[in-house]
């Protein structure tokens, strides 16, 4: 940011690009947070004064989500049935559309690069105003949260104040403090942000205990590759691998999960199934949360309407509860209204319906709120569940569409902030992993290695605590962002170093 005119700009893109590429190391399963501050150093030491700060700010965006996503090509080739270089042209475009909003943020604190207190202030500022934009544009992509950086440290309870989008201000007033140290005439400032940042992280809140009873969950991960999930061939494999695992599971747990999409048909039309299922439920004693699919529109229909959700089967019970899952994947579940073309062009394009209700089951004073996959990423999901009286979270998903990709790693790393959010527990079953049973402060007690069948069992406690995100929201988060840069706006107005 400090780079004064005469530099090589081609240079600083470059660089800009290398250091928004190395972002996706900072996150799981690598884990090298500090590895996103340096890069945010750098980027904000490229920026300069005058030239192309945009393009230098683009460049580190598109590499951040463009080559952090290098994964999506193989799932759109493997799974979507495109051609590898349309899969990695959709990667591109991922990249050139959410690097925009980095790059409004570079361009900005660029502007305020001549005055040292103004761009200590809105550095981190616009970081998490960058943060939330990309949580909610075009209804969102918050993959890879910079606030995500804070898990494994001290400061990770600040989350349930602020939020995710929120905490970015932590790394990113890191990564200003660091910047600015590095240049002899304006390291007394950096010292001083770098402070604040020990501060607050040495000062971080104490988080509340969930007071429920102690109960033991047991998660079934059955481990099924995406090609054979939907295969009728393999579908007696399937059930019985889930039968064989849960069978086993029943005997010391007070509650059995699956995945998403485990029962991989409708139970509707199988009434064959639909009564296995039944007597397998009645036979083990224990409710089980399983992820299936309901047909929601005209039962006769060959493609009838219908929503991949979550069932609840408590055992002697013949009726089933289910909710849907609420915020679907554009492209992936659904063409949005705006292009319906797109079909023509994609036809492997699901059409899934959004479900409506407060996503939400009950078994007796408990309540199970049900995150399907995708919608784990979103905050406002999982503190919506809780508003609706849920005292812990299910995170039910597949990620085999990823592979053995970072991708199936940073979704986990999402489910672990909604538990320091909301204070509750979370119970994150998955197809092929990362299965794990994960406390309120974020930490995971209970889990298994990917790719591998098995159970993951471990306590849990239902909680009622309201952390000062579940009762603001982003709120607070988006007041110290406004002040800052009101703050800041007044230094620029009225003059001062």
């Amino acid at each position: 940011m400090f780079m004064r005119e005469g530099g090589d700009d081609r240079i600083r893109i470059a660089l800009a690009l290398l250091a928004g590429s190395v972002m996706q190391f900072a996150f799981s399963p690598f884990d090298y947070n500090w590895l996103a501050v340096l890069a945010l150093a750098l980027w904000a030491r490229l920026l300069p004064d005058t030239n192309k700060p945009f393009l230098v700010a683009y460049a580190f965006g598109f590499g951040w989500f463009g080559c952090g996503s290098w994964w999506l090509a193989d799932t759109f080739h493997l799974y979507g049935g495109l051609p590898y270089a349309v899969g990695l042209l959709c990667v591109a475009l991922v990249g050139l559309a959410l690097g925009l909003l980095p790059a409004l943020w570079g361009w900005l604190a660029a502007k305020s690069a001549g005055r040292t207190l103004w761009i200590v202030l809105t550095f981190p500022a616009l970081a998490v105003l960058s943060e939330w934009l990309r949580g909610h544009i075009f209804t969102g992509l918050p993959w890879t949260s910079l606030g995500n950086l804070i898990l494994d440290t001290p400061a990770s309870s600040w989350a349930s104040f602020t939020g995710v989008y929120g905490a970015a201000l932590l790394p990113a007033l890191a990564a200003i403090g660091l910047a600015l140290f590095s240049d002899r005439h304006k390291s007394p400032a950096g010292v001083a942000a770098l402070v604040t940042v020990v501060a607050l992280t040495w000062f971080a809140p104490t988080l509340q205990q969930a007071e429920g009873e102690t109960k033991h969950a047991a998660l079934i991960q059955p481990s099924i590759a995406q090609d054979q999930k939907w295969d009728r061939a393999f579908l007696q494999e399937t059930m019985q691998r889930f039968d064989r695992l849960s069978t086993q599971a029943a005997k010391e747990n007070d509650l059995i999960i699956w995945p998403e999409a485990a029962v991989p048909f409708f139970l509707s039309r199988a009434p064959g199934w639909e009564m296995w299922l039944t007597d397998r439920v009645a036979e083990w004693g224990k409710p089980l949360l399983f992820g299936g699919l309901k047909i929601t529109g005209n039962a006769e229909s060959d493609n009838p309407a219908a929503q991949n959700g979550l069932f609840l089967q408590l055992p002697g019970e013949t009726a089933r509860s289910f909710t849907g899952k609420h915020h679907l994947v554009p492209f992936g579940e659904y063409v949005p209204s705006w292009i319906p073309w797109l079909h023509k062009l994609v036809p492997n394009i699901a059409d899934w319906q959004p479900a409506a209700n407060g996503g939400v089951l009950s078994d007796g004073d408990t309540r199970f709120g049900a995150l399907i996959c995708y919608e784990s990423i979103f905050p406002e999901e999982a503190r919506d569940r809780v508003a609706q009286g849920a005292g812990l979270l299910i995170v039910v998903t597949n990620d085999a569409w990823y592979g053995k990709s970072p991708a199936a790693w940073q979704h986990l790393q999402a489910s672990r902030m909604r538990a320091i959010e909301t204070g509750r527990y979370v119970l994150r079953a998955a197809n092929t992993g990362v299965s794990a049973i994960i406390a309120p402060d974020g930490e995971i007690t209970a889990t298994m290695p990917w790719w591998t069948q098995g159970i993951v069992s471990g306590n849990y406690r239902a909680s009622f605590v309201t952390t000062t995100y579940q009762q603001w929201g982003d709120v607070p988060a988006l007041l110290v962002a406004a002040l800052l840069l009101l703050a800041g706006g007044l230094l620029r107005r009225f003059g001062g170093e």
